[in-house]
């Protein structure tokens, strides 16, 4: 069944109210949010915020001590678990085997026969420019090419859930686009992905709902152009011959191609930022309001919890 002739409100991952100590240290405090077929969803955080711990409970590697899980509309048991493809933050491929004997051996746990793992394997080492490489150990690996053979081995058995902690740490530049143009074929085939980051360009080129998580708890959950939407303008970016002289005093910044950003602070508007320019007789050719970047929203969640933690 394609991404397309399924409802835009099936989940494959719920988690609710999950919580979990370690020792007098409470990891995740009550999070609770859900990730819908066919998406590519973003769980953010700071280092140490909670969501590796917050991923393992979900795919039953730990136990919560509160909360429950349904993943592919059951508990994360081994039979379900089978559909899913996880990249891990820390390295897990056997080290001592040769590229193309760890991709098989995990292929063949993920239930293919030795035929279509090896077969899989070889595609996939191609797709990533490491064909060259299958014979070499993995413990020979520099840490990127390490990363894209995790990589494919979370994704060899083609499953219906793909989780990746830190997906492009690591990665040049070239291989993190290689790497997201494979995760957009997949998703465009069905596949839904749900990804861990601290990396907020990332989330906003590929990502449409977000949960963000900080020191264990969720700050913010939703359609990422909705929270920008409900934080309104931050600025407005102009595009005029000058910039009048009631502005100067302010905080205008050349931008690209002679468009002027104008902070909106001290009670500014972008209705007086306009006025000014038309009260000095400048002809404005663009006038945008700037929404807040996810950068942006992080910093202000994330300051704005920990200050009244």
């Amino acid at each position: 069944m394609t991404r397309a002739s399924l409802p835009a409100s099936e989940t494959v991952l719920r988690v609710k109210d999950l919580t979990k100590t370690f020792g007098r240290r409470t990891v995740v405090d009550g999070v609770s949010f859900d990730v819908r077929r066919g998406e590519m969803f973003g769980f953010l955080g700071p280092n140490g915020s909670g969501k590796t711990t917050t991923i393992r409970m979900a795919l039953g590697i730990i136990r919560p001590d509160a909360g429950s899980i349904g993943i592919l509309g059951s508990p994360p048991e081994r039979s379900v678990l089978r559909a899913v493809g996880y990249l891990p933050e820390e390295r897990g491929l056997p080290r001592k085997l040769r590229v193309l004997d760890a991709l098989r051996y995990l292929g063949r746990l993920k239930g293919l026969t030795v035929a279509e793992a090896e077969d899989r394997a070889i595609a996939l080492l191609q797709q990533l420019d490491l064909d060259e490489h299958y014979k070499k150990r993995v413990e020979a690996l520099s840490r990127g090419m390490t990363q894209l053979v995790q990589f494919a081995a979370a994704i060899i058995h083609a499953p219906e859930f793909i989780v990746l902690d830190e997906p492009f740490a690591g990665l040049d530049p070239l291989n993190v686009e290689r790497m997201k143009e494979m995760l957009f074929e997949r998703q465009r085939t069905g596949a839904t992905i749900m990804f861990s980051t601290h990396i907020m360009s990332d989330v906003e080129e590929l990502c449409d709902r977000v949960a963000l998580i900080a020191d264990g708890h969720l700050l913010l959950f939703g359609d990422l152009a909705e929270i920008k939407r409900q934080r309104g303008a931050n600025a407005v970016l102009v595009q005029a011959p000058r910039v009048p002289e009631a502005l100067t005093a302010g905080r205008p910044a050349v931008a690209r191609s002679g468009v002027v950003e104008h902070v909106l602070e001290g009670g500014s508007t972008p209705e007086a930022v306009l006025r000014a320019y038309l009260d000095a007789g400048i002809s404005v050719e663009r006038f945008e309001l700037a929404l807040p970047t996810l950068n942006d929203i992080f910093i202000e969640e994330v300051s704005r919890a920990r200050s009244i933690s």
